[in-house]
């Protein structure tokens, strides 16, 4: 998982998902590292500054395929959707 130090997230947000995942998903979040980077990256060229707390809390669906994964987040206009999730993380479970 040390993919996650090149997106920018610090060793304890690391040991954090170390921490709070479950291991057949962290399994899975190492052996997917290309999918779950492109969707990190998606959000973070959004404009979105939390996507690291996103992740922490959202982890599953960054296991998502990533045309689907753009959907869920292009549906909404972008500005005011990315306002929203810098505001408030649990907009995520509405999408």
């Amino acid at each position: 998982m040390n993919y996650l130090e090149e997106l920018d997230f610090t060793k304890d947000e690391i040991e954090e998902v170390y921490d709070s995942v479950p291991e057949k998903l962290l399994k899975l979040l190492a052996s997917q590292k290309k999918l779950v980077s492109e969707n990190i990256l998606f959000l973070k060229d959004l404009g979105v500054t939390n996507y690291q707390d996103i992740f922490l809390k959202y982890y599953d669906i960054f296991l998502m395929d990533h045309s689907n994964f753009k959907e869920i987040f292009n549906k909404y206009e972008t500005e005011d959707l990315v306002s929203k999730l810098n505001k408030n993380i649990k907009i995520v479970e509405y999408l």
